[in-house]
């Protein structure tokens, strides 16, 4: 098992086809992986590199401009047309507009029962009773596509060609070629095992038990045998198997009974990313918009010093466990306590944006909102006339007051709306009605926390349940606007095969909490040591107990807020340079290395 980063190499491939589901089919993770990587892959294959996915007319708008195929993939695709499957050639509308394939296996359907019979009879894949849209779905998909490739072998037969399946929804093209023995090197990449994310999910020790299970057994008990039946006999039958970390390889040799030859870290195109400069700006503009937000959040309640004020947060998927959100949320109650007890003036907001389900946004905060920006509203209209009052004093030397700055009608005008703002009680946990509140992980943690938003409180809490789209009707910023006006983010995951965040995060020059069980972390402390300024933060999750992982996580928290800015700044160009180290343009060479070693094998 190995991964390459600066030898410089040749593909040994003339032609590489990639074939994932979420190709022009935006599903999850591993869409932006491809996607982001497509351009860095075209520098080794040129026009020679062709991406294959499912064919949805309803999903291909603005994702993929269809032209006139080449005569020899004419002549594979007419062959195909007369079994039902219809191929679509085009460009696929992202950066370098890489060549693809989508195929319409609406007319192969009807061949379900067949293709499930067969991958039982030549690979005991049990898929009785299986969902069409959990699993037949992609299963046919994929077993079109691998008639695809064998008529394309056909046409282009001198020439070496790589296939590269991602994950097991792609897996049934890659067993049709080994079942019928065509002559195309087969690379497998599994980005999370299918029993692994299940067992995680289920709150299940997974790491503690990997030695003590039968994964097959444990798979039949959740009802996802096909899956990962698919997934494994994928994992034995490729010519090379590779997954996208070192965490997510222990699990695959556990789980599959196959190591991994070759890891394929996740990356990211960096030429997108702002510089160190563009990066400091960008932080002082969205954090004066987040303290807006904070201003009419909190303060019609009480008020603290938004300038000795720092912000933390989580965002990603409502896995509670998975993400390690139940870890942070003891850690923020054990940094709040040490706060209080030192009589700290430092206050902390933690923000959670992760997505819930919800009903609409608090009625009182829309009303916050609202009485805030009549005040805002109030002090623009005059600006200019106050703006020359506070020069005046200061020219002539007079002492500023209120009296010098506003006209006795505007003070008398504001503080009515200022009495309309204020309010008593605390602040709300979250800025959205949710459907079931009282049951709600988070919530119900918070409480049982004591993170309650009182005044007394030195760390604040604010659940956002809702996308980052940049047009909310509160924050109104998009992803990652919100991390770079914020100063840490934290994603103490206990399940994470890889872990773009954190690594966004740094590109975007905002320094962060990871864990040794995600792939990014442990590429990370692969990659560099551990200083008084990491940049990135490397949580030991490994072997360690819950209380503890919460401790070392609290000090973290507790050591970042008495940073001084000057050492702040150290740890953000830190964690930009580490994020450089996980850019396309180094990391795409594991990809060659897996494609080259895949046709060696092939012979």
């Amino acid at each position: 098992m190995t991964w390459c980063l600066l030898i410089k190499m040749e593909k040994e491939a003339d032609y590489l086809f990639e074939i994932s589901w979420e190709i022009c089919n935006k599903v999850g993770g591993i869409y932006t992986v491809v996607k982001s990587k497509a351009a860095e892959i075209m520098e080794y294959y040129k026009e020679n590199y062709f991406a294959i996915g499912p064919f949805f007319p309803e999903k291909v708008a603005g994702e993929f401009q269809e032209k006139v195929p080449p005569d020899k993939l004419a002549k594979a695709f007419e062959k195909l047309q007369k079994q039902g499957i219809k191929c679509h050639y085009g460009g696929w509308l992202i950066k370098g507009e890489p060549n693809t394939i989508l195929v319409d296996f609406s007319g192969f359907t009807s061949k379900k029962d067949e293709i499930k019979t067969s991958l039982w009879q030549n690979f005991k894949i049990d898929s009785l009773n299986t969902q069409y849209f959990d699993f037949d779905e992609p299963v046919i998909w994929s077993y079109a596509v691998g008639k695809l490739l064998e008529e394309i072998k056909n046409v282009f037969n001198d020439k070496k060609i790589v296939a590269q399946f991602h994950e097991w929804l792609a897996g049934a093209g890659l067993l049709y070629l080994k079942q019928n023995n065509v002559k195309v090197a087969t690379v497998f990449t599994t980005h999370a095992t299918i029993l692994g994310r299940t067992m995680s999910f289920a709150n299940e020790e997974l790491y503690e038990i990997f030695d003590k299970i039968n994964p097959e057994k444990k798979a039949y008990e959740y009802g996802i045998q096909a899956k990962y039946l698919t997934e494994k006999q994928s994992a034995l039958n490729a010519d090379v198997f590779t997954t996208v970390s070192e965490i997510t390889a222990i699990e695959a040799e556990h789980l599959l009974g196959k190591k991994p030859d070759v890891l394929l870290p996740n990356g990211l195109d960096l030429k997108k990313f702002p510089t160190f400069e563009e990066a400091s700006i960008k932080h002082r503009l969205y954090r004066e918009r987040i303290k807006e937000f904070l201003m009419y959040y909190f303060f019609p309640y009480y008020s603290f010093d938004l300038d000795n004020t720092l912000l933390y947060f989580l965002c990603g998927r409502y896995e509670f466990r998975a993400k390690g959100i139940d870890i942070f949320i003891k850690a923020l109650a054990k940094l709040n306590e040490k706060l209080k007890k030192e009589e700290s003036n430092k206050t902390i907001v933690a923000f959670f944006w992760v997505p819930g389900n919800i009903r609409a946004i608090k009625t009182g905060l829309l009303e916050n909102k609202t009485f805030f920006e009549d005040i805002t509203d109030a002090i623009d209209d005059d600006i200019g006339e106050i703006k020359n009052r506070i020069i005046y004093s200061i020219v002539s030397k007079k002492s500023i007051t209120e009296k010098n700055i506003f006209d006795e009608d505007f003070l008398h005008e504001n503080k009515k709306k200022v009495l309309k703002l204020m309010k008593k009680g605390d602040p709300e946990l979250t800025t959205h009605d949710l459907q079931d509140e009282k049951n709600d992980s988070i919530i119900k943690s918070l409480n049982e926390a004591g993170l309650l938003n009182k005044k007394e409180d030195r760390v604040k809490v604010v659940f956002y349940p809702i996308y980052l789209t940049g047009a909310d009707q509160l924050l109104d910023l998009g992803y990652y606007e919100c991390m770079q006006g914020s100063h840490l983010g934290v994603f103490p995951s206990y399940y994470e095969p890889w872990g773009y965040t954190p690594l966004e995060a740094a590109a975007l020059g905002v320094s962060s909490v990871t864990s040794d069980l995600a792939g990014f972390g442990r590429y990370v402390n692969e990659k560099s040591v551990q200083t008084k300024n990491p940049g990135i933060f490397v949580l030991k999750r490994l072997g360690k107990k819950d209380d503890e992982v919460v401790n070392e996580l609290t000090n973290a928290f507790y050591y970042f807020s008495n940073l001084s800015k000057q050492e702040r700044i150290k740890n953000k160009m830190e964690a930009q340079r580490l994020a450089s180290l996980a850019d396309w343009e180094v990391l795409i060479k594991n990809y060659i290395q897996a494609h080259n070693l895949a046709i060696k094998r092939l012979g």
